[in-house]
């Protein structure tokens, strides 16, 4: 169908209308923020001849990460109502395809900072729902004009020369606008402006002046945070006004990338290039799945304990559990000391604190086996958050790196010292 190859939006805008139909929302908005690519990917002999065609789907590639395994189920989707949209007009075979969008050759060296429509949606709803003021303690007129220039933004009042006049009118003299109105005004740009332009507004509804309630500004941080990480920002502390922070955008890490930096260095230091690709699976998951987070982390303690045993020479079962492979390693490199004088000054504390390290393996399993991937669900089931996933990372990169170290230091006396992180 040539007419699908010069114009594919015109049948790809009914797919989402059935999508939207259907209530497949994820599909339908992947399909209205796509670039799509039409391309002949095979020929089939069979009843006269076939030709095969694939229409490929680009979006962002923070996007394409955050689809995980579902990416499956929404090709199908679309391939499923494309078939029926194209049917009446071709016997041809159509199906689509999600890619990762190809970024620029001079954006190469900088991470992807785009914000999605869905993120901001969220934020703003919240903000909706919470009935939150989003100026503060200031006026309207006084906090917008904190990011924008009023007197370069239109009016939308033919009485008034800049956008500083109009709201005056609407929000002070009549008040005739709702207070949620700025979310929806596209001189302001927050649904689908610069990413930089949101980060502000946010950073600027939490600032000192605008809302000196600590706490509560904290509250509204914590958030925003919960949908911007998505993303890979975050607002943090840049310092403090009057005893109360003020905050800024920047990209997020994962436990401020040191604990991944660790984590590599220990899987570098073991050659253990099935560590590499578990800490991958915990830098796009901790944020996006903290599920999958949480039972990487696990897998990540057991991965280093195997690698360690099988250079030690040290058997143990195929169905060894991880608190099995824990207590086999702690006796192989003696992790409890036993030559510690009970004279010695905080014996025991370095006692409790040494056993005490190696339980975390079996938390570790405990809290995978609840909340972790692997695992079936019911309805009710509520998982855990970011942060969560977070304090199981760095405690699994504690025990690795402490036992990595051990192994050179004990067991390779001869052996060149552990490269040390750049994050350190």
């Amino acid at each position: 169908m040539q007419d699908l190859l010069e114009q594919p939006s015109r049948y790809l805008a009914t797919v989402e209308e059935l999508l939207t139909a259907e209530r497949m929302q994820q599909a339908a908005e992947l399909l209205r923020g796509a670039t799509p690519r039409v391309e002949r990917t095979g020929y089939d002999n069979w009843n006269g001849g076939t030709e095969q065609w694939t229409v490929y789907l680009s979006v962002e590639p923070a996007d394409y990460a955050l689809l995980g395994g579902a990416k499956d189920g929404i090709e199908d989707q679309i391939t499923q109502r494309l078939k029926a949209v194209l049917e009446p007009f071709t016997e041809d075979w159509y199906s689509a395809k999600i890619v990762p969008r190809l970024a620029d050759p001079g954006a190469l060296a900088r991470p992807n900072a785009r914000i999605r429509r869905q993120t901001r949606q969220n934020i703003i709803d919240g903000l909706r729902i919470d009935s939150v003021g989003w100026s503060g303690k200031l006026d309207e007129v006084d906090f917008l004009a904190r990011i924008y220039a009023l007197d370069a933004l239109p009016s939308y009042d033919s009485r008034y020369k800049d956008a500083a006049g109009d709201i005056y009118q609407h929000r002070v003299n009549n008040f005739d606008w709702g207070d949620d109105w700025v979310y929806d005004d596209a001189r302001f740009g927050l649904a689908n402006g610069p990413d930089d332009t949101f980060l502000r507004f946010l950073c600027e509804t939490v600032h000192p002046v605008v809302r000196p309630d600590k706490d509560e500004a904290i509250r509204l941080v914590a958030q925003y945070n919960d949908q911007l990480r998505q993303d890979g920002w975050e607002l943090v502390e840049e310092e403090w006004i009057a005893g109360r922070p003020r905050f800024v955008a920047r990209r997020a890490g994962i436990s401020g990338g040191r604990s991944v930096s660790r984590a590599r260095t220990v899987a570098d230091a073991l050659d253990a290039g099935w560590m590499q690709k578990e800490i991958e699976r915990l830098e796009v998951s901790v944020e996006a799945d903290p599920a999958l987070a949480i039972g990487t982390a696990k897998d990540l303690v057991e991965t280093c304990c195997k690698s360690i045993l099988t250079r030690q020479s040290v058997t143990f079962p195929k169905t060894a559990t991880l608190p099995e492979l824990t207590k086999l390693l702690t006796k192989e490199l003696k992790l409890v000391p036993e030559g510690i004088s009970d004279e010695a000054k905080g014996a025991e504390a370095i006692r409790l604190l040494l056993r005490n390290l190696t339980t975390i393996t079996q938390y570790l399993a405990e809290i995978r086996g609840l909340y972790g991937s692997g695992h079936g669900r019911d309805g009710k089931h509520r998982g855990l958050e970011p942060r969560h996933a977070r304090l199981a990372v760095a405690a699994a990169v504690a025990f690795i790196d402490f036992v990595s170290e051990t192994y050179h230091q004990r067991i390779l006396p001869g052996a060149a010292p552990r490269p040390t992180s750049t994050a350190e």
